[in-house]
């Protein structure tokens, strides 16, 4: 010990040392989650859950869009986008969703990060959507066996490319989640069953559901805002011609996404002079604990019972 020197003094190169230290995550190539743990970064919360039950304790998982938020309009801040190129493997969904975020997928992609696109990869269907007729549609998640393919695909591509994993463990959960989803699917189709045929016809904010409407056999009548995305905004004209649709057909509920403004939905209730009720569904992103759709198994089960319930099943 040197005579002299204040002990603050003495200790400020140790205090220097661990603040680079902790800066070194943030500026290397390592992992999300610090450390030397490797990382995976999920764009959207739906895939979000469905990649942490497949990945477990086996790597860190950060998930960029917050609960409640918007895939369409979600954005994410410079050190997250920092953070998809540090990333040993980044999942999105791919096929337009994350409209103000796949530049920075790109980016990351170009700078030698593995990225998975799920949607494409998901059998995926055009929109049926005049405004958008041809494109192909990202919402696939409201179909659970294609979310169950899905789950077998994640896991390939992180055994694959996230070092450290244990891939018996992580095919193991894949496997275990997989099965929960095919039950999902099975109930699901159990509870649609109750609904007459004569009713079995959607109405929603935007079009969201034709993978359900596909698997589950639905008619999809059209959408409050004509499009695929909720950027998008209804004319006049548009909403009066769903109006006429929902008269004909004699459409049973109008559904809205809880995390969306549903004056719109309320507008073309009333233009259509029907006395249908408005109802609530979690239809693109999961909430937070306590909110209704915490998880995807959440999410399906009420959106299953709420649909089931609005066309006059309950």
């Amino acid at each position: 010990m040197r005579a002299g020197v204040p002990v603050a003094r003495r200790r400020l190169p140790a205090v220097l040392l661990a603040a680079l230290a902790c800066l070194v995550p943030l500026l290397g190539g390592c992992s999300p989650g610090g450390g030397d743990r490797p990382g995976v970064v999920v764009t959207t919360n739906i895939l979000g859950d469905i990649t942490r039950n497949i990945v477990g304790d086996e790597a860190e998982v950060t998930v960029l869009m917050e609960a409640g938020a918007d895939p369409h309009s979600f954005g994410i801040s410079a050190p997250q986008a920092a953070r998809l190129e540090q990333a040993d493997l980044v999942v999105y969904n791919g096929l337009g969703l994350e409209e103000k975020v796949l530049r920075h997928v790109t980016a990351a992609r170009e700078a030698g990060t593995a990225t998975l696109a799920v949607a494409e990869g998901a059998d995926p269907l055009p929109y049926a959507s005049d405004d958008s007729a041809g494109a192909p549609d990202p919402h696939f998640w409201t179909d659970p066996h294609r979310v169950r393919d899905a789950v077998g695909h994640i896991a390939e591509q992180v055994v694959e490319h996230v070092g450290g994993v244990d891939a018996d463990a992580v095919r193991e959960n894949a496997e275990r989640y997989g099965a929960e989803v095919g039950e999902l699917a099975t109930w699901m189709r159990q509870r649609f069953a109750e609904i007459p045929g004569e009713r079995r016809s959607l109405v929603t904010n935007h079009h969201v559901f034709g993978y359900l409407a596909q698997r589950f056999g639905f008619r999809v009548i059209g959408a409050v805002i004509p499009s695929g995305t909720t950027l998008a905004s209804p004319s006049a004209s548009d909403l009066d011609s769903l109006a006429t649709a929902v008269r004909e057909a004699e459409v049973g509920a109008i559904f809205a996404d809880s995390s969306q403004p549903d004056r719109l939905a309320h507008v073309l209730r009333r233009e259509s002079g029907l006395d249908v009720e408005v109802v609530p569904l979690f239809t693109e992103s999961l909430t937070e604990q306590g909110g209704g759709a915490p998880t995807y198994l959440d999410m399906m089960r009420a959106n299953t019972t709420a649909i089931a319930g609005g066309l006059g099943t309950d």
